[in-house]
């Protein structure tokens, strides 16, 4: 229910947060120490937005310009606060903020939980943006106090967590002179986060990085105490810097609580002068696949947050976590201007560059790691092979591959290359949705039988990189399911496989016939050298896309026609060459064998029969005639 819109209002909170506060407070979590950071970062955000308006509207720091934080601890009214003088928030600001949550994370982050994944919390808290809302891990009920940087109300918002959340104005004098106080009612089990010594500890091992001041009062009277001084992790000096500071900073950045795989920290110099320090996340980013696909590097212009949605990193760098901060951008350019701005883009292309440079180091002097990393980012780090045609050739040899010779390892196009057959002219691969399926495909037989190896492509950005026609130190790309297997240089081990000069004339008509026999189902009839075992293998014709890129290109609506695939059929098979001597006599059964060729060959290609009713009666007939003769 709701009262004067001026006084005190009751409201209920939306059904997503409703739940997820009932988790915070009822489940059991391994580390409630994350609060703090979670406020922290809060009140940061708040300092760095408040500094970015008054580069237009200086009047908003009034006579109070210094950003700060401080946390002042109660422990005789078992109350914790954390107050800045950040940018502050409306009636309808705090309504939105704390009362509602629009990130789709946070469904995501329900779910996980209630399916017994509560082992992972703290990374669940920061990797779905529900920060805010872990205070009700240690309290039973949290304040916000809150006034808007030059405006003349306060408002003060109030939830136990229950249900419901109140919004009242308060009195000036009981608010910040600008800014946000959150105070925290803590549980009888959590009042050990009144004490000093844990409150420093956690705040500098924590959030000492973040480019605001932080301060501490011990007990109410007591005079505030400097703890961290705000200065930007990204400024200084590397040799200054420990391993877990850059991983406090990386997960507070990333909103993860993992380890980083890779930290990259430079300043560059001449033309520009920017400092960056990005990271590569341990592990996935929920949001790795969203639609939008938008990276999350921070940019700042001389230590003042302009934004986090600048386009400072190509989109199949999005994993990657940090903040770019230059000292040649203009402080007053609106976030719409910043985006064509020639100087970003030659900050974008250097730190580009730089981040594949540091992944190719880690690729050659630390191979472990690299393969976590690609195990994890892989499949987006493809995404390049097609959008950035300068940096292909970069991206081919960070590339890594399952193929016929990698077993459960991986390869690279380095080690393929350097493994080639004599007489090979081509890097082969095979595209599919399921490496088990590849490996059984009869079109694979000719090349095992030859010790030729084959890159095994399952993800679906692999059929997209691969028809821009790429080539790797010389070696074209060529699939295995696609034209002329061109195997005729590197002959097969066993001489005696290839077919005597009679086989092959009766082959020869025998192919004649089914092709007549298959007529527009089919464009050729062939003899295949890339079949061993197999009787028959479908391929694509020589021009166009492959099977797979064709399969996709037809499920996403966008093929107006199929290609007519090309049935090969094996020469050398008992079954074909038993088939290519019969007589005209026993025509009508072997144009029954010639349909149930090819409906063999779409079966092992993961198609069904061209007419499933044909195909029954076809079979049916053969079993009689079996059935017949024994």
């Amino acid at each position: 229910m709701t009262t004067d819109t001026k006084a005190k209002e009751t409201r209920t909170f939306e059904a997503d947060v409703s739940r997820l506060l009932h988790m915070m407070v009822h489940s059991v979590y391994s580390d409630r120490d994350v609060f703090l950071r979670e406020l922290i970062s809060n009140a940061a955000d708040a300092c760095e937005k408040l500094r970015f308006e008054a580069v237009s509207r200086p009047e908003l720091l009034g006579d109070d310009p210094k950003p700060r934080i401080t946390i002042a601890a109660d422990p005789d009214n078992k109350e914790l606060v954390v107050e800045d003088n950040g940018i502050g928030m409306s009636r309808e600001e705090m309504a939105e903020a704390l009362g509602t949550i629009a990130r789709s994370g946070t469904r995501a982050f329900m779910e996980r939980v209630e399916a017994g994944k509560a082992a992972e919390d703290t990374q669940l808290i920061g990797q779905f943006g529900v920060g805010f809302y872990s205070a009700f891990m240690v309290a039973d009920r949290v304040d916000v106090i809150s006034r808007q940087a030059g405006s003349e109300e306060a408002f003060r918002w109030s939830s136990d967590g229950k249900g419901t959340y109140e919004i009242a104005p308060v009195p000036l004098e009981a608010a910040p002179r600008r800014g946000t106080r959150v105070v925290l009612h803590l549980m009888g089990d959590a009042t050990s986060y009144t004490a000093p010594y844990r409150l420093e500890g956690l705040a500098k091992s924590q959030s000492g990085h973040v480019p605001v001041p932080i301060a501490l009062v011990e007990k109410p009277g007591a005079e505030p105490r400097d703890i961290a001084d705000g200065t930007a992790l990204w400024v200084r000096q590397k040799s200054e810097i420990k391993p877990e500071e850059y991983t406090d900073f990386y997960r507070s950045v990333a909103g993860q609580y993992d380890e980083p795989a890779s930290t990259i920290h430079f300043r560059a110099e001449g033309r520009q002068e920017y400092s960056v320090l990005a990271f590569v996340p341990g592990s996935r980013p929920f949001d790795l696949f969203d639609q939008d696909r938008k990276g999350r590097m921070k940019l700042y212009v001389r230590r003042v947050f302009i934004t986090d949605d600048a386009d400072l990193l190509p989109r199949y760098l999005r994993f990657v976590r940090g903040v770019v901060d230059s000292a040649d951008l203009p402080l007053n350019v609106s976030r719409e201007m910043i985006q064509e701005s020639p100087l970003l883009a030659a900050i974008r292309k250097g730190v580009t560059n730089r981040v594949l440079s540091d992944l190719a180091k880690t690729a050659e002097n630390n191979a472990e790691a690299y393969t976590k990393i690609w195990e994890n980012f892989g499949v987006v780090l493809k995404e390049g092979l097609y959008e950035d045609y300068e940096r292909r050739e970069q991206l081919l040899k960070l590339a890594r591959f399952r193929s016929t010779a990698s077993g459960e390892g991986w390869r690279s196009l380095a080690d393929y290359v350097a493994a080639m057959k004599e007489g090979q002219k081509a890097i082969f691969f095979m595209a599919g949705d399921d490496r088990a399926r590849l490996e059984a495909s009869p079109q694979l037989e000719g090349f095992r039988a030859r010790g030729i190896e084959v890159l095994l492509l399952t993800d679906p950005v692999d059929s997209f990189w691969v028809t821009m026609a790429p080539e790797f130190d010389g070696k074209p790309f060529k699939s295995v399911t696609q034209g002329a297997a061109e195997l005729a240089d590197i002959p097969l081990p066993d001489a005696a496989a290839k077919p005597d000069a009679e086989t092959s004339s009766d082959i020869a008509t025998f192919l004649a016939f089914v092709k007549t026999t298959l007529g527009e189902e089919v464009s050729d009839v062939k003899a295949s050298d890339r079949l061993t075992e197999s009787a028959v293998c479908l391929v694509a014709p020589e021009h166009g896309p492959d099977r797979q890129f064709e399969r996709l290109l037809n499920a996403a609506g966008r093929l107006d026609k199929a290609a007519r695939p090309i049935l090969e059929i094996n020469p050398r098979h008992e079954r074909v060459a038993a088939l290519a001597k019969l007589g005209d006599d026993d025509k009508a059964f072997k144009e029954d064998a010639a349909h149930l060729l090819y409906d063999e060959a779409r079966v092992l290609d993961g198609d069904k029969p061209a007419d499933a009713k044909a195909f029954s009666a076809r079979l049916a007939r053969l079993i009689d005639r079996g059935l017949a003769k024994g």
